[in-house]
This record gives structure tokens, C-alpha cells and sequence, in this order.
């Protein structure tokens, strides 16, 4: 009977585990296009998380898989921002505050589109990822790789709007992360 009751308890604590493990698996970042987001942010005001990316990066497939597979990443970022996916290099036309960007050389390799010109001042890496805020004016670029423990104090600094107060240095100092 002890035998029995033992095997019930652990299936029953593997089935629990279990289903904790794949509910978090399960957060996954919902990507709009920036054209998605503004017109989703008319309805309801939410700062914008920018992912300026190509497909020849390779730090921009590591945050693909790393950084923003992290359910703790993905669900503040859903809960928090309009989380943006943007092919720097794209061929598209995006309209954006009512002014129109392009890609001025669509065919030539590596040719940047306007908008990612536009946001990243000129200042082509990958990845970047630019934080606008409700009025879809520019707060911030970030530059490079980001590991979710170094990515999540940054994303409360931007949400909370605590730049607007102090350093990311003094906010980053008191930050209770979710990691430790």
C-alpha cells in the first residue's frame, strides 16, 4: 500500500512539474509590424519595444532563441510594450506618424531602410532595439546582445519611466530581478 501511494504522489508531482515547465514554454512574445502597433497603440497607449534586426546577424538569432524565447522576457514584454520585429534591410515601405520610409536601394546587398536609418541615427548595428514611447517619439537605443537578465532591468527602467527620474545606473542599483 506505502509502494502504491508513494508511485501516486510522484506521478502526481511529475504531472505537476511537468505542466509548470510547458505552461511557462508557452509565453511567447506576440511580434506586430511598427504599421500594427501604432494603429493598436491609437487604442490603447503602450511604449514600443523595437527590434532592428537583419538576416545575416547572427547576435540577432541568439536574442531570437535566447533572450526573447525567456517567458519572464516574453510576458512583461506583451504585458508592457507593443513588441516590434523589423527587418532593417527590408524592401518594404513603412508608414510610420504619417511620413513614408523606403528602402532607397531594395535590390543592392546590405542597403538599410529609412526607418531603421531614422531610428538608429544613422548608427547601423545589429541587433538594436529602440524604446518609443506612447506619442511613438524616440526614447532610447539599445545596441547589441542582451542575455534576459541583462535585458529585464532595462525593460522596467523603460516601462516604469524611471529614466524620466534618475540614471539606468541608480534605477539598475535597487532593481530586484526576477533571475536571483
Amino acid at each position: 500500500m506505502k509502494k502504491v501511494l508513494s508511485h501516486s504522489i510522484t506521478i502526481i508531482l511529475l504531472v505537476i512539474i511537468s505542466t509548470s515547465v510547458l505552461a511557462q514554454e508557452e509565453v511567447k512574445i506576440k511580434w506586430y509590424s511598427i504599421e500594427e502597433a501604432a494603429k493598436l497603440n491609437k487604442k490603447k497607449k503602450k511604449k514600443f519595444f523595437i527590434d532592428l534586426y537583419t538576416d545575416w546577424c547572427g547576435w540577432c538569432k541568439k536574442m531570437d532563441s535566447n533572450t526573447f524565447t525567456d517567458p519572464i522576457i516574453a510576458a512583461y514584454m506583451n504585458e508592457n510594450f507593443y513588441p516590434v520585429k523589423f527587418d532593417a534591410e527590408s524592401s518594404e515601405p513603412v508608414t510610420l506618424n504619417g511620413q513614408e520610409y523606403v528602402n532607397p536601394n531594395p535590390g543592392k546587398r546590405r542597403s538599410s531602410h529609412q526607418l531603421a536609418v531614422a531610428l538608429l541615427s544613422g548608427k547601423m548595428s545589429y541587433p538594436s532595439f529602440a524604446f518609443l514611447d506612447q506619442e511613438i517619439k524616440l526614447i532610447t537605443v539599445l545596441p547589441g546582445y542582451n542575455t534576459p537578465e541583462k535585458l529585464e532591468p532595462i525593460l522596467h527602467f523603460i516601462a516604469d519611466e524611471a529614466y524620466k527620474e534618475e540614471s539606468f545606473q541608480e534605477y539598475q542599483a535597487t532593481f530586484k530581478s526576477s533571475y536571483n
